[in-house]
């Protein structure tokens, strides 16, 4: 059996979607969900330690078909560390739904809202783990589309939702038909899909324009579905106004898995030294990124609304991604890996714990939270843990993120991207220091919302606050991971 987990991580929420559908009452839903998502989060973890100890790269043919010819997946140093951060993200998060959910959404559409819950992770899962580029592209639309659809059920609560989940369909549809665009160019200059043999291919090919137009079309389909600044307008309505447990799946993982194919196919297909891509697509990531960082950060200082201030933090968050995946050298990579993996816990944390507000109250805004540190501590200090590791604070995953990517700054020399780094990260604190004056410093109002609190609804929050402080203290597994990662794309590991 163990031979086979490489796709059946896949396959089984795949497979699993399906018979959910036609399952009555929403218990036995929820259950079945839960199940599924703790076994796949126990296959990654499983794959990941096997990588881990051994340092091969796990290669499974489908049907017996080697690669070119056939679909293979492949665990390798890169995908083993992404893969338990989405199966452990979408099984912590499936833990909170079955009150989010519950209260959020009309229990007849429970299995149906299942369903297309376990086709997101399905779809994430299989981009992470296919070594065919065709089938990112599949699994690709396997998750949007699912994805779409979930952000819509949020309309029961606001019609907003429905708006919001049109234009993610549209922008998503717009990156994926650039991807696919820039897949067909490279068929048809090489004549395979498979990641490994196109980049042997590629390198026998000489610089054209076909060559050119097809990388800014897979990195601009990219850019669009990881929210990289300017292409980030889709973000903010889909986070804002959709079910509160889809919004803390979305923003832990979805976006990171994007992060992730961008760093498969630059590296991993065109290559650090194809043709210039480490000083042309480095500079427009460097620029975008800061920026993003910048335009984030503020953005999310004005805003009063909690989804769509921390929806605008994930802005500037990704900016960082994209810097250190720009620096085009394995200490920014493995920083961006490192980032990617700490984001994820964070703002996992940050958007269970707004759920249970939002659930409640209907809406989770600095006047919703105003005097409720002390009537639902739990869940506001773990909103307090969650923005403190944005800002990088000492002690959390986030200072380990930002400290690295400085790191790797200034080993190539961006003193003054450094320097801009570390301003915008300094200056989350602004909108950190707001929730806190409001939720600990103002009194409750006579008319505002009763709020309360259960163990089930804040223990799945503090179970990523808890591995947020844990990478923090003791980072050096991460580290490791993160820079073994980085390795498989410098020729530093198979």
């Amino acid at each position: 059996m163990s031979e086979h987990l490489p796709v059946l991580q896949v396959i089984v929420p795949l497979l699993a979607a399906p018979f959910v559908a036609f399952l009555r009452g929403r218990e036995v839903a929820w259950w079945l969900t839960l199940v599924i998502t703790g076994v796949t989060f126990a296959m990654s973890l499983a794959l990941y330690a096997h990588v881990q100890d051994t340092g091969e790269t796990l290669i499974y043919q489908m049907g017996g078909w080697a690669a070119p010819l056939g679909i293979v997946y492949v665990i390798d140093a890169a995908s083993a560390l992404v893969l338990p951060i989405v199966s452990g993200i979408g099984f912590i998060v499936t833990l909170a739904a079955r009150y989010l959910v519950g209260a959020e959404i009309d229990g007849r559409d429970h299995p149906l809202f299942y369903t297309a819950w376990l086709l997101t992770i399905a779809g994430m899962l299989g981009q992470i783990t296919t070594g065919d580029a065709f089938n990112i592209f599949v699994f690709l639309e396997i998750s949007s589309l699912s994805a779409y659809a979930l952000v819509a059920m949020g309309a029961g609560r606001d019609r907003r939702a429905l708006p919001a989940a049109f234009n993610y369909l549209i922008l998503g549809t717009v990156g994926a038909t650039f991807y696919v665009i820039g897949l067909g160019l490279l068929y048809m200059l090489t004549g395979t899909l498979n990641l490994a043999d196109l980049s042997v291919r590629l390198a026998e090919v000489e610089a054209t324009r076909a060559v050119y137009t097809a990388m800014a079309f897979i990195a601009l389909g990219l850019f669009l579905k990881m929210a990289l600044f300017p292409l980030h307008f889709w973000l903010v309505p889909a986070y804002s106004f959709a079910p509160s447990a889809v919004s803390a799946l979305m923003a832990a993982t979805a976006t990171k898995v994007s992060v992730y194919v961008l760093v498969r196919l630059l590296f991993g297909v065109f290559g650090v030294s194809f043709f210039g891509v480490d000083s042309g697509v480095g500079l427009v990531l460097l620029t975008l990124g800061i920026t993003g960082a910048f335009v984030g950060t503020l953005a999310a200082i004005v805003e009063t609304d909690l989804k769509k201030l921390f929806a605008q933090s994930s802005i500037a968050q990704l900016g960082y991604m994209a810097i250190g995946i720009g620096l085009f050298t394995p200490a920014g990579l493995a920083a961006a890996f490192i980032h990617l993996f700490n984001h994820a816990l964070m703002k996992g944390a940050l958007f269970l714990a707004i759920g249970t507000i939002a659930a409640q109250a209907g809406r989770a805004s600095m006047t919703t939270i105003e005097g409720a540190g002390r009537q639902i501590p739990m869940t506001m200090t773990a909103i307090l843990f969650g923005g403190l590791a944005l800002i990088g604070v000492p002690l959390t995953a986030g200072f380990i993120s930002k400290l690295y990517l400085i790191r790797a700054l200034l080993e190539s020399d961006f003193w003054l991207l450094a320097a801009l780094t570390f301003m915008s990260s300094a200056l989350a604190l602004a909108y950190v220091w707001k929730i806190i004056e409001a939720a600990w410093l103002k009194p409750r109002p006579e008319d505002a919302p009763t709020l309360h609190e259960t163990p089930m609804m804040w223990i799945p929050a503090w179970l990523l606050v808890i591995a947020t402080l844990g990478f923090g203290i003791l980072a050096s597994p991460l580290i490791e991971g993160a820079t073994a990662a980085a390795l498989v794309f410098f020729g530093g590991a198979s």
